[in-house]
């Protein structure tokens, strides 16, 4: 049975309008999500779900339905900080609207896609489940600084590993099925310290990066773009030095390197590429990758390596042709295909645990952590009514091998 998805989730835009203005007055960047957490299980509640649990991480999850089949839709909830605001020409966290857009921090990175997911299945409760579907709707933790660990520890400790995921991030209401992978590595040099007064005594630590500094810039030039997600890149993101004084040659100096993957590019790849470099050899410097070992908001500390791997799957895959079936059936038009830019949970989802996933979500990624962040509320309806058509659509592929 075909159900207007889209008139329903029509007649739920004041009620969404007003949970996403308020989910976005609350400020939660990350490890510090507890309070848009309690807002968002509220709504679950309300809206009737099944089962509405916070795990030990702090992640969100409301369940609905209890078929065989597991689908998740994922969004985080967290937020970057506001930056400068004399930036803003509006407050950040007074969601306001006007003509048809909402304005302020996380409208479009993330808490639109949580907000349509959420009131997805309010839809799918007013008009049935299918019964063949477990619905999951996750507001994922810790994002913005560590993308994919969320999933790392819902999958490893949490036991939930669904048939499919689908990632709210925005996509501007397209179907996204892969973006590159990224990583973070430092280089270290290590020098001499002595009196500025007289250098030529030490080992200047600066003096010993800056050749590699130059060799990183041209390693970005020479890395090839390889289809369908484009050049994996390298850029030097932070840099910093230390010795005993302001009137003291450096005896220590560490830059910061963004390293975005594209396909077939690995960790062991990306650091072996960095170890090669004739000026990391000369200097005898440290190449590290990076851990992250941060408490979430409920104080847990799950440590992991900052290599978050590359996925993509393909464009004619059960998973990404049912979306644009459903997308087909909600809108009666033809969805655009294509990939993210910057990187999501599908790091760990896809990326490490290799379960299907796909992406569809209100707003634009133009507008991730840029000042007047806004999304349309077309948009989060549109997104609210395209869930609850891929679900319906997912439950036929299910139905159809159980025939």
């Amino acid at each position: 049975m075909k159900h207007d998805f889209y008139y329903y989730a029509q007649a739920q835009t004041e009620n969404l309008t007003r949970f996403m203005q308020d989910i976005v007055r609350i400020p939660s960047l990350s490890s510090q999500e507890g309070a848009v957490v309690e807002r968002m299980a509220a709504e679950m509640v309300k809206l009737g779900y099944d089962e509405v649990t916070v795990d030990p991480m702090g992640n969100l999850i409301g369940r609905l339905g209890n078929g065989p089949c597991k689908i998740a839709l994922d969004g985080h909830c967290d937020t970057v900080d506001i930056g400068d605001l004399s930036l803003w020409k509006r407050d950040p966290y007074a969601a306001e609207v006007e003509n048809g857009i909402l304005y302020g921090r996380g409208a479009s990175d993330q808490k639109g896609g949580v907000a349509s997911a959420i009131y997805s299945a309010a839809i799918l409760k007013e008009i049935g489940m299918p019964s063949a579907i477990s619905l999951y709707v996750v507001a994922s933790v810790q994002e913005e600084d560590c993308d994919g660990l969320c999933w790392q520890y819902i999958v490893n400790e949490g036991g939930l590993r669904p048939d499919v995921v689908v990632l709210t991030e925005p996509t501007s209401l397209q179907i996204y099925h892969g973006h590159r992978g990224r990583m973070e590595i430092e280089v270290a040099t290590a020098g001499l310290s002595c009196h500025g007064s007289a250098p030529e005594r030490g080992v200047n630590a600066v003096y010993k990066m800056a050749p590699i500094v130059k060799d990183i810039e041209q390693l970005n030039n020479r890395l090839m773009p390889r289809a369908p997600l484009g050049k994996g890149t390298v850029t030097i993101s932070h840099i910093r030095s230390t010795s005993p004084s302001l009137c003291a040659v450096a005896d220590g100096c560490t830059i910061h390197l963004d390293r975005r993957l594209t396909i077939d590019e690995t960790e062991a790849r990306a650091v072996a590429e960095i170890q090669s470099l004739p000026s990391v050899k000369a200097a005898g410097a440290k190449v590290t990758v990076l851990e992250y070992a941060v408490p979430s908001y409920k104080g847990l500390v799950y440590p992991t390596k900052k290599y978050y791997p590359t996925w993509e799957i393909p464009a004619n895959s059960v998973p990404v042709q049912t979306a644009v079936a459903a997308f087909r059936n909600t809108f009666k038009e033809e969805p655009g295909v294509g990939h993210w830019t910057f990187s999501t949970n599908g790091v760990a989802t896809a990326g490490l645990h290799g379960i299907p996933t796909i992406g569809f979500g209100p707003g634009h990624e133009k507008f991730a952590h840029f000042p007047d962040e806004q999304i349309e509320i077309e948009h989060l309806v549109r997104a609210s009514a395209f869930y609850a058509g891929f679900v319906e659509e997912y439950a036929k592929t299910k139905t159809a091998k159980l025939n």
